[in-house]
């Protein structure tokens, strides 16, 4: 898994040129240009979306790991 950090570094990069395809955007439509710019947009989601995952991993251990202590957990306030 990449750390955050490296996640907002690409963030960035992609930012930077979804800014520059929007500027060309503006000079002119092309599908080429429209094509970019959608798929720099579900891109810079998805980047977003494993800069959370990371952070929470990175500050709480890995999500099955939790899972599991959580079930271990369950199972003995059960049996008490």
């Amino acid at each position: 898994m990449r750390t955050p950090r490296e996640i907002k570094e690409e963030i960035a990069r992609l930012t930077e040129r979804r800014s520059e395809v929007l500027h060309l955007l503006s000079e002119g439509f092309t599908t080429e240009l429209s094509d970019e710019h959608q798929e720099l947009e579900e891109r810079i989601a998805g980047l977003w979306d494993e800069h959370r995952h990371a952070r929470v991993a990175h500050r709480f251990g890995d999500r099955d790991r939790i899972i599991e202590r959580a079930r271990h957990e369950e199972r003995l306030s059960r049996a008490a």
